[in-house]
């Protein structure tokens, strides 16, 4: 597609299109030739957003649409019927959870919660019913590890299909596909718009694969269709992903050394620091280890809430991977669809706050979470990092 020379390919904000006679109209809907539609089928702009997310994912075929839960639900209600089973991981964005404990088991879909940081916890749960098998890696909010390819081999067994949850990673530090998933999902929301300003999803895989979830999960199911607007503002974001996500990474290792060091923290969680009982599967699978921390302070949710008012340049706000650096409250926002007995369950502690680092200058940022951690009355240690407490997993 030329776009007839334009560096920066057009936006086309048309929700149909014309077809040259009858007979080629017949043809596109038949599917015998190919051609724009309407455009909740496609729409170039779109369409080129889709080939650069395939080619960063190393899938065949991309799909991008309007949030990061029309990608899941898209995805999703492509695959399975009343009967199935989807087994999917203990820790799971908050919206994700309520789709499934409260969404798909309404129609007769059985949802089936296994620890996949143990592999032989989904060998020993697998069976006829299982149509699909569904995590994050690094999950949100904690950051717990999956074995992509452990997983992958488990799952493929029974012939059911892997969908990972690439969101936190991006396709920069992490490609699901080549280690042996079916299918990936971002909210595009985060990492890959990176500034903030748009809402969107995408689903990567085989070419069959996304020609169905197009056909069916999007046109048929959900509906949720991207904007021409947003897909443009995410190959804006692609333009920067790598200086950005590197910038991330760098500035995330730095904060969550700092984090650790501190007295007033009880436990981190961050695959980058050598202490977490992960980093060896985090530095198999992950080029590196994203901006995403999560961490419980002595005192609970009392001290969560002190430190988090404390915060000056931190943004007191859900999403992640922006530019600014954001502090949100897992319990009582992004997760609270889990019961608190649910939450405790799955490893989602009243008192965990979750940080996104963002691209301020560094010094900044470390000492805006400095102050916050001396408000809460504890000094800051000058010990190293021996005897801190350090998990992947709640």
């Amino acid at each position: 597609m030329s776009h007839q020379g334009a560096l920066v390919p057009p936006v086309y904000m048309t929700s149909t299109y014309a077809f040259p006679d009858t007979a080629n109209g017949g043809d596109r809907f038949a599917g015998e030739q190919d051609g724009y539609i309407y455009g909740r089928l496609g729409n170039p702009t779109q369409a080129l957003l889709e080939e650069r997310l395939a080619s960063l994912e190393g899938g065949e075929a991309a799909l991008a649409v309007a949030s990061g839960m029309g990608a899941i639900t898209s995805a999703i209600w492509s695959l399975v019927e009343p009967g199935d089973e989807v087994i999917a991981d203990k820790t799971l964005y908050g919206c994700t959870f309520a789709f499934f404990q409260h969404g798909l088991t309404k129609f007769g879909v059985t949802v089936t919660y296994v620890d996949l940081t143990q592999p032989e916890a989904l060998a020993a749960a697998l069976n006829e019913k299982t149509k699909v098998v569904y995590f994050e890696t690094p999950s949100n909010p904690n950051n717990r590890l999956v074995d992509i390819a452990a997983i992958s081999d488990i799952a493929h067994t029974s012939c059911a299909t892997v969908i990972v949850d690439n969101t936190y990673c991006t396709p920069y530090l992490q490609q699901p596909i080549s280690l042996g998933a079916d299918l990936v999902v971002h909210s595009a929301t985060k990492y890959l718009g990176g500034h903030g300003d748009l809402v969107a999803g995408a689903v990567i895989g085989s070419k069959e694969s996304i020609e169905t979830i197009r056909y069916v999960g999007l046109k048929d199911m959900t509906g949720a269709v991207i904007a021409p607007m947003d897909a443009f503002l995410i190959m804006r974001g692609l333009k920067t992903l790598e200086l950005r996500m590197d910038r991330h990474c760098a500035s995330a290792h730095a904060v969550a050394t700092q984090i650790a060091e501190h007295k007033a923290v009880e436990r981190i969680y961050y695959p980058g620091l050598k202490e977490s009982s992960q980093h060896a599967l985090a530095k198999r699978q992950m080029h590196n280890f994203g901006g995403m921390i999560a961490f419980e302070l002595k005192g609970g949710l009392e001290a969560g809430v002190k430190f988090m008012d404390a915060l000056q340049l931190v943004t007191r706000a859900v999403s992640l991977g922006d530019a600014e650096t954001l502090v949100q409250h897992p319990a009582s926002m992004t997760h609270s669809p889990y019961t608190p007995e649910e939450r405790a369950e799955f490893g989602i502690s009243d008192g965990l706050v979750r940080l996104s680092v963002g691209l301020e200058t560094l010094s900044d940022i470390q000492v805006d979470i400095d102050r916050a951690l001396d408000a809460l009355g504890h000094s800051a240690s000058i010990c190293s990092l021996s005897g801190r407490a350090f998990a992947a997993s709640a």
